[in-house]
């Protein structure tokens, strides 16, 4: 089919990896090697996901106050990922107190009371809150315990199927509980099961995970190990005798196709999704995924539901899947119902199982979005939380794909789903995340992000939470800028693009790489400059035309290709113009007027946005040498010849002192009024100049 392509088979279920390295875990302490082995576990996503499991240890410390020997369990604590959990992770508990509950609870519904009580059990204050899941690593009376969600034990849990094939793949030497939601309950279930079979090397936990152990740290990541590679193994050999999910019923586009729609949908979507939080936007298109979106079983599948709590709690029980068809006549119109029609069901569900007590409806709008012909969207707060979802909702696909070759994928009830998801303790949870920081959910791109100027602007709107994109000509200066803003601010938030302002398809590319990538723009900061000195007699047209391709017509290709990007929240468009704009200077003509042009070109930019919410202003600064590449070119020398001073720290000195303020201007200057301008502080401000030059009279706005 032109324009389109056929996906590759997805990989089989991912068998994990031993990496225990005896030289590394030699010498250290049983704390230390319980750090180890978790960290071990979740580094391979074959046996869990991030944020997912937890692991303990049973061991014997001193008391802090008498000096007695006590038992103490150290389990992950509350809302910590196993791949990076370091010592203070793990919550520290007085194992006779936590055993000493068990006669205190009453049934299901002393649940929420039980988890109150768990803090009491503290050995050390301060710790990380106790897991709910603390109790099933309390009452079983093994040393170390690891409780994992790894696919192909979970697509064990969620079969029609799996109990059965359990008993195929172990025999006796694995249990298994139907559903129980976690909790104290489900620990007592658990430790009655483990008293009446002691041999027993693990339990699979109905919709759950597996919980396992070993007696010390090594032989409990050997057993978890080795019980999740033969669930693979059994499920691959499974699935290796016909086409999973029913096979093809739709024909992805090619991958550049997909690329360009997925970057004129996502925009759409993250407008659909609201303002309340503004979202931001994960796409994937991995073979994985598309072969589960376009398969004939998908529509059937997606209906049922995930089952795994550690998976909907990231992505809500169901996705919204597009129709191609649909869309393709209905457009927008078409989107907004059937976004309509998902916040409509949740409400419902919402309603169907809601009790006194629940906790408000949450955000009704779909995090997950299927489109059978381009793959998955996931929408979030933030990049890491919509890149999370994106692979939970694989994990889903996993557990789907395996479940489905055991006789069937079961969904949990619903009532019990949205217990887990309004569950009290869950919102607790979230109410104790921090408040969003000031431009969390926005995403920005900087022209000329590799400069000094574009790093500091950058690195401040980073600060204050913002998605961005580095847009600049290809270089290791712009790589060198992603990795070193990536590495304190995080991958997710950071990306860099190759943009020549001066190029029309350039630009446009560049532009659809953000929304690709985040799901729009919201803030453009047109930052990419050059600049060129020379008398009037000396000025070539090539001169001349050079600067006023990238310093008038970049910015107003940059501005025009981001408009209706900014038409969807409204947004701000920042120019980085120029003392120059304002005062005239000599020997800089061709410099100096594309800077005025560009001036002018953000008062009228000002006027058409303002119906949108689209503000546009300037700032001003001068002499900006410090981490300038500008400055570091023909220009320093040219304006030192042309105030007849040495280019070294004479030309500094001299830009200093002729300020009002006497005190030079830093990049880092800069990017604060960039980002006063772009941020809600300024909403009530555009079409204005701020100037950062240390004071300039000749340059006032007037």
């Amino acid at each position: 089919m032109d324009g389109a392509s056929r996906i590759n088979p997805a990989s089989p279920l991912a068998r994990p990896t031993a990496s225990w390295d005896a030289s590394a875990a030699r010498g250290k302490s049983d704390a230390e090697l319980l750090v180890y082995r978790s960290n071990l576990l979740g580094a391979d996503l074959a046996v869990t996901n991030f944020g997912g499991g937890n692991t303990s240890a049973k061991l014997i410390e001193p008391d802090p106050i008498t000096g007695t020997a006590t038992q103490v369990l150290r389990v992950k604590g509350s809302g910590g990922d196993l791949g990076s959990i370091a010592a203070g992770g793990f919550a520290r508990l007085r194992l006779e107190t936590l055993r000493a509950l068990e006669a205190r609870f009453g049934g299901p519904a002393d649940e929420d009371a039980m988890a109150g009580l768990y803090a009491y059990a503290a050995f050390e204050p301060g710790t990380r809150a106790p897991s709910i899941d603390t109790p099933l690593h309390a009452l079983l009376p093994f040393a170390h315990v690891d409780h994992v969600h790894p696919d192909a034990v979970i697509a064990l849990a969620a079969s029609a199927g799996g109990e059965a094939a359990a008993k195929s793949i172990w025999g006796d030497m694995v249990g298994w509980t139907p559903w129980l939601r976690p909790g104290f309950e489900l620990a007592l279930r658990l430790k009655a099961l483990v008293d009446a079979r002691p041999d027993l090397r693990g339990v699979i936990m109905a919709g759950h995970g597996l919980i396992c152990w070993g007696d010390n740290a090594e032989a409990c990541y050997a057993n978890t190990l080795d019980l999740v590679g033969a669930a693979a193994d059994y499920l691959n050999q499974r699935l290796a005798d016909g086409a999973a999910f029913g096979g093809q019923a739709v024909t992805p586009l090619a991958p550049a196709a997909r690329a360009d729609v997925a970057a004129k949908l996502a925009p759409q979507l993250r407008k659909l999704a609201g303002d309340a939080p503004r979202k931001i936007v994960h796409y994937d298109d991995a073979p994985e995924t598309l072969e589960f979106v376009a398969s004939r079983d998908a529509a059937r599948l997606v209906e049922v539901g995930t089952s795994c709590p550690d998976h909907f709690l990231r992505t809500k029980v169901k996705p919204l899947l597009l129709d191609p068809q649909r869309l393709e006549q209905g457009g927008q119109a078409y989107l907004a119902e059937a976004f309509a029609a998902y916040r409509a069901a949740y409400a419902a569900y919402y309603e169907r199982c809601r009790e006194s007590a629940s906790p408000p409806l949450r955000d009704a709008n779909p995090v997950v979005v299927l489109h059978p012909q381009l793959g998955m969207f996931t929408l979030a707060k933030d990049k890491s939380t919509a890149r999370i979802a994106s692979e939970f909702y694989r994990n889903a696909i996993n557990v789907m794909r395996g479940a489905q070759a055991l006789g069937g994928y079961l969904g949990l009830p619903e009532k019990e789903a949205f217990d887990i998801e309004y569950w009290a303790l869950e919102e607790a949870k979230l109410r104790r995340q921090p408040p969003p920081a000031p431009l969390e959910g926005r995403i920005a791109l900087i022209t000329g992000g590799a400069g000094g100027i574009g790093q500091a602007v950058a690195e401040r709107l980073l600060a204050d939470g913002a998605c961005v994109v580095l847009a600049d000509l290809a270089g290791e200066a712009q790589a060198t800028a992603e990795r070193d803003l990536a590495g304190r601010y995080g991958a997710d938030r950071v990306r860099q693009t190759a943009m020549d302002v001066t190029d029309e398809t350039a630009v446009a590319a560049g532009m659809a790489f953000a929304a690709r990538e985040y799901g729009g723009l919201d803030i453009l900061v047109a930052n990419a400059g050059i600049a060129s000195a020379a008398p009037i007699e000396e000025t070539t047209l090539a001169i001349w035309r050079r600067n006023h391709d990238v310093l008038a017509e970049g910015y107003f290709l940059t501005s025009r290709e981001a408009f209706p990007l900014l038409k969807a929240f409204g947004g701000a468009i920042v120019f980085v113009g120029s003392k120059n704009a304002l005062a005239a200077t000599v020997n800089a003509s061709a410099y100096a007027s594309a800077k005025a042009a560009a001036v002018h070109l953000a008062r009228c930019l000002a006027l058409e946005g303002a119906p949108f919410g689209i503000r546009v202003n300037v700032v001003n600064p001068d002499a900006v040498i410090r981490g300038s590449r500008i400055w570091d070119g023909e220009w320093r020398k040219e304006r030192a010849d042309a105030y007849g001073v040495d280019p070294g720290e004479a030309l500094e000195a001299h830009y200093r002192d002729r300020s009002l303020l006497k005190r030079a201007v830093l990049p880092e200057d800069v990017a604060e009024a960039v980002v006063f301008l772009a941020s809600d502080r300024a909403s009530k401000s555009t079409g204005n100049i701020l100037n950062v030059d240390a004071g300039n009279a000749q340059a006032f706005p007037r």
